[in-house]
C-alpha cells in the first residue's frame, strides 16, 4: 500500500473542512467548540483511498490567524497541500500568510482549490482566476493547477480527486520506512483501558508493536503497546502514515505537543540552533540581534532570541545565517524547516532551514560559524559528514553520535564515511563495536604530533626503547578513549610511521644508543648478576662511576625488555639464563616429590632464605608453582 499525506491551507471559512468531507465522507471537526463555532481550531485527520494501492491521509488545518501554530504543526510530513480559496471572497490575509508558511516549510507541491464556485457567476469566477494568476506570479504556486469545485454540492470533486492522484504518483511511497524513525507529536490523550496515546505523522523510518522508544526532549523511555492507522490496528507502520501510538510507562501530563517519539539515543535535545533564516519580502519587520520571536518547527512552538552571525540586521526579502537561542529545549534534526513569527503583534516574518541542530555552546567566532554553515548548506551529505567530524578536531567522532547529530541512519553514515575514506578525506578507526572518524588532515596532524613527541623523547632518553603509549595519550590527547587511541597507533604502525614494542613506541629510525656508556653499564650489570648467581644483589649497590642513576635504570630496562635480564621483584634482578636454569631444577623437584619448599630451594641453589623466597615467588609468577595453603610450600601449577 502506498501512503501519502495531503493537507489543507487557506483563510478561515473558505470551506476546507467541508471540502474534506466531500472528498472522504467524514467530518474532521472533532471538538465541540469547533462544531459549534463552525471553524477548525485544532488539527483534524481522516483519509480516503484513491485506488486499491494508494491511501491518502488528509489533515485539516485551521485557517484562523490565532491558530497559525496548529497550521504549522499540520504541515509536518505533508506531500501535497490543497490551498483552498473561496470563489466569493478571493485571496484573503490568511491565504497569503499560509502561502508564506508553505514556502518557508519547503512545500513545493500544491493544488489551488477554488471552492464555493456555486455561489458566483462565471464572470466573477474569471475575475478571481485572474487575481490568483497575478498574485501567484513568481512564487512557488505560479504553475500550481487550479481546480474549481463546490464542496457543498459535490461539483468538481471527482476532477479534484483525479488531480490529487496525478500529482501524488511521484511522491507516493511504499511503506518500507527508510531512515531513523521519528514522529513529531501533535496530539496526546488518554483512552480508558489503554492509557496514553500520541498521534502524529511518521516522517521517517518504521516502528512496530513492542518497540522500545523514547520521548524527546525529556528522554523518557516507553514501549509501544499498540498502533493504529486511520482507526485500524497495525503491527507495523512506516514513513508517510498518520499514526496513533498507544505507549506504556508515561502519563498524558508527561508529554505535550512538540515532543518527538523516536528510537532511544537517536536524538539530542537542544536549546541552541544554527539556521539559515529567510525574511519574507512582505514582512514589515527588520530582524536584529536579540529580537524575541515565536519559533515553530514540526509540532513544536517555543520562544527564541535571534543572534545574527552576519551583519547587524536582516530586512524583508533578505536571508542570513543566524543562531537561535531557544527558551526551552526541543528535539530536531539538521535539515528540518521552521517558521518564525514576530513576538507581538503575532505575524509571520520568516523561516528557513536548520543547518546545525546541536552546535557548540561555547563562545564562538561568528564569521567562522557563518562560513561553516555556508558549507553545510551547499554541501552534499558527505560534505556535511566531513564538516561535522572536522568540528571535533582531535576528538574522534563515533558513528552513533554522528548519526544522532545528522539525523541519519547509522548504515547510511557508514556508507558516506566509506566513500570519504576512499577519497582520502576521512580516516576510519575501527573498534570491535563502533567506528570512529577523523578528518584526514587532522589525523595527519595528530600523527605528526605523535612523531614529534617520540623524537623529542628519544633525544632526551637515548637508552630507552621509546615512550610509553599511555604517556603520549595523556600528554597529547587527554580525553580520547584509550581504545580509539590504540586504533590510531596501530594505523601508524601498519603504515610504517612508528614502531611498537609492547607498551613502548618509537620512531622508525630509532635504535638504542649502544655507545661507550651503554656498553659499560651493560657489562657491569651482567657481570655482577653472573657472579652473584642465586645470591641476588641489589643493582643500586653497584658502582657505575659518574654515570647517573637514571641512565643505569634505563639501560637495565633495555636489558629486561630485550630478554637478557629478568626482574625477580622490586629489589632483585638477575640473568634470564639463570632463571631458565632455576625453572628446570624446580620442575624436576616437583616431578620427583610433588612439592617444593623454601628450605629445599635454599639447599638446591646454595643460597640464603632471603633469595630462596623470591625464587619461589618468581616461579609463582611464571606459573610453574602455586601455593598449597602454607606460605613456604609449593606444588606444580598444573
Amino acid at each position: 500500500m502506498k501512503h501519502i499525506i495531503v493537507g489543507t491551507a487557506g483563510h478561515i471559512d473558505h470551506g476546507k473542512t467541508t471540502l474534506i468531507r466531500a472528498l472522504t465522507g467524514r467530518n474532521t471537526d472533532r471538538l465541540e467548540e469547533e462544531q459549534r463555532r463552525g471553524i477548525t481550531i485544532d488539527l483534524g485527520f481522516t483519509y480516503f483511498d484513491l485506488a486499491k494501492d494508494k491511501r491518502v491521509g488528509i489533515i485539516d488545518v485551521p485557517g484562523h490567524e490565532k491558530f497559525v501554530g496548529n497550521m504549522v504543526a499540520g504541515v509536518v510530513g505533508m506531500d501535497l497541500v490543497l490551498l483552498v480559496i473561496a470563489a466569493d471572497e478571493g485571496i484573503m490575509p490568511q491565504t497569503r500568510e499560509h502561502m508564506d508558511i508553505l514556502h518557508l516549510l519547503g512545500i513545493d507541491k500544491c493544488i489551488v482549490v477554488l471552492n464555493k464556485c456555486d455561489l458566483v457567476d462565471e464572470e466573477w469566477l474569471e475575475l478571481v482566476r485572474d487575481e490568483i494568476k497575478e498574485e501567484f506570479a513568481g512564487t512557488f504556486l505560479e504553475k500550481a493547477p487550479v481546480v474549481c469545485v463546490s464542496a457543498a454540492t459535490g461539483a468538481g470533486i471527482p476532477q479534484l480527486s483525479d488531480e490529487i492522484d496525478q500529482m501524488t504518483t511521484a511522491v507516493a511511497r511504499e511503506a518500507t520506512g527508510a531512515g531513523v524513525p521519528r514522529l513529531p507529536v501533535d496530539r496526546v490523550f488518554t483512552l480508558s483501558g489503554f492509557g496514553t496515546v500520541v498521534t502524529g505523522t511518521l516522517i521517517a523510518g518504521h516502528v512496530k508493536k513492542e518497540d522500545l522508544m523514547m520521548v524527546y526532549p525529556g528522554e523518557q523511555e516507553c514501549r509501544i503497546r499498540s498502533l493504529q492507522v486511520h482507526g485500524e490496528n497495525a503491527e507495523e507502520v512506516a514513513a508517510g502514515q498518520r499514526v496513533a501510538v498507544n505507549i506504556s510507562n508515561l502519563k498524558k501530563k508527561e508529554i505535550k505537543r512538540g515532543a518527538v517519539l523516536a528510537k532511544p539515543n537517536s536524538m539530542k535535545a537542544t536549546d541552541l540552533l544554527d539556521v539559515k533564516l529567510e525574511m519574507l519580502p512582505s514582512s514589515l519587520r527588520v530582524l536584529t540581534t536579540n529580537m524575541r520571536l515565536h519559533f515553530f518547527t514540526g509540532t513544536s512552538e517555543v520562544l527564541a532570541r535571534a543572534v545574527l552571525l552576519e551583519g547587524e540586521e536582516i530586512g524583508p526579502g533578505e536571508s542570513a545565517y543566524v543562531t537561535l537561542r531557544l527558551e526551552e529545549k526541543i528535539a530536531v534534526r539538521n535539515g528540518d524547516r521552521f517558521v518564525v513569527r514576530f513576538y507581538s503583534p503575532l505575524e509571520t516574518i520568516g523561516g528557513g532551514v536548520i543547518l546545525e541542530a546541536n552546535p557548540a555552546s561555547k563562545k564562538r567566532d561568528k564569521a567562522k560559524v557563518a562560513a561553516t554553515l555556508k558549507q553545510k548548506e551547499a554541501g552534499d551529505p558527505r560534505d556535511v559528514v566531513l564538516l561535522q567530524v572536522a568540528e571535533r578536531g582531535h576528538r574522534p567522532l563515533g558513528l552513533q553520535e554522528l548519526a544522532k547529530a545528522l539525523g541519519s541512519a547509522p548504515d547510511e553514515v557508514k556508507q558516506y564515511a566509506k566513500e570519504l575514506e576512499g577519497e582520502e578525506r576521512l580516516v576510519i578507526l575501527s573498534l570491535a563495536k563502533e567506528e570512529y572518524y577523523l578528518e584526514a588532515e587532522q589525523c595527519r596532524e595528530m600523527e605528526r604530533e605523535v612523531i614529534a613527541s617520540l623524537t623529542a623523547y628519544e633525544e632526551k632518553y637515548p637508552y630507552r626503547y621509546g615512550q610509553k603509549k599511555a604517556e603520549i595519550l595523556t600528554a597529547l590527547f587527554k580525553g580520547m578513549k584509550p581504545g580509539v587511541f590504540d586504533a590510531l597507533i596501530e594505523r601508524m604502525v601498519a603504515a610504517g610511521e612508528i614502531k611498537r614494542q609492547e607498551e613502548y613506541l618509537s620512531t622508525i629510525a630509532f635504535e638504542i644508543k649502544e655507545d661507550e656508556t651503554y656498553t659499560t653499564v651493560r657489562q657491569r650489570l651482567l657481570s655482577a648478576f653472573d657472579a652473584a648467581k642465586y645470591d641476588f644483589i641489589r643493582y643500586r649497590e653497584l658502582d657505575f662511576g659518574k654515570i647517573s642513576e637514571g641512565v643505569v635504570d634505563d639501560i637495565l630496562q633495555v636489558l629486561v625488555v630485550g630478554g637478557e635480564v629478568v626482574k625477580i621483584n622490586d629489589d632483585f634482578f638477575t640473568l634470564a639464563s639463570l632463571m631458565d636454569g632455576a625453572k628446570t631444577i624446580v620442575e624436576q623437584q616437583l616431578a620427583a616429590d610433588g612439592v617444593i619448599t623454601i628450605a629445599q630451594v635454599r639447599d638446591l641453589f646454595h643460597t640464603s632464605r632471603k633469595s630462596a623466597k623470591p625464587i619461589l615467588e618468581y616461579m609463582d609468577g611464571i606459573k610453574v608453582t602455586k601455593k598449597t595453603g602454607g606460605e613456604s610450600e609449593r606444588v606444580a601449577y598444573k
